[in-house]
Formats: structure tokens, sequence, C-alpha cells
């Protein structure tokens, strides 16, 4: 296993979230907590799924790291993405809750290829792709 790409890889997802548009401006309500200010999007909860989150399985181990369940909100999706080997090797998995998704497949990054599945058919889709 390479570290030096695992050590990449929370990059790699930092520019996805980015260009996924995680940061547009929304329309927010503003609640005070410890004089500091939360933002809450009342929108975002009314239509939400569940979906499993693990932010690193390696192949034929459990959940390493970030285990738990996310709710997907209006905006979102629930994602499965997987990182294979050019020779078509799985090397690592990752669940999660991802705003504007999108199917994409073989994305190249080094000598890996990255591929992303969404759904929002039903709670906990993306332990089923």
């Amino acid at each position: 296993m390479d570290r030096s790409l695992l050590r990449g890889l929370p990059v790699l997802f930092c520019c996805f979230r980015v260009l996924s548009g995680s940061f547009l401006d929304r329309e927010y309500t503003e609640w005070t907590l410890y004089n500091k200010h939360l933002y809450i999007d009342k929108s975002q909860f009314l239509q939400s799924i569940q979906c499993k989150m693990c932010h690193i399985k390696f192949p034929g181990q459990k959940c390493t790291k970030g285990r738990g369940i996310c709710l997907a909100t209006t905006e979102e999706a629930c994602t499965v993405g997987t990182v294979v080997k050019s020779d078509g090797t799985p090397w690592l998995t990752f669940m999660g809750c991802l705003k504007n998704c999108a199917n994409v497949n073989n994305i190249k990054w080094s000598i890996y290829f990255v591929n992303f599945r969404c759904c929002r058919s039903h709670n906990f889709c993306n332990e089923q792709i």
C-alpha cells in the first residue's frame, strides 16, 4: 500500500467537495450558541435520507475509520467511492453523504482510478451499490 497516496486522499476528497458546489450561498437561520453563531438550514431536514458512512475501508476488512450514519439533505445523496489499481484490483472504498453528487467512472489518480456512485432511492441505499 502506498502511504503517500493515502495521505493525499483527503486532498482528493476536498477537491470533489469544492467542485461539487458545497460552498454555494444558501439561506440560513441564525442561532446563537455560547456567543458563537451556528447556522442551520431548516429546509435540509425536510426530505433527508440516512446513508451508511465509512471514510476508509480496505478490501476484505471492516471499516477502518469514520464508521457511522450521515443524513443526506435534499441537495445531497448517498455515495460510494471506490479506488482501484490500474489492473482493476480494489484498493480502497469510502461511503457517506455528498452534495451535488454525480456518478463518475475512472478518474485517474496516479496509478489508481476513482469511481463514484450516488443514490437517493431509500435509506442506506449506498450499502447495496
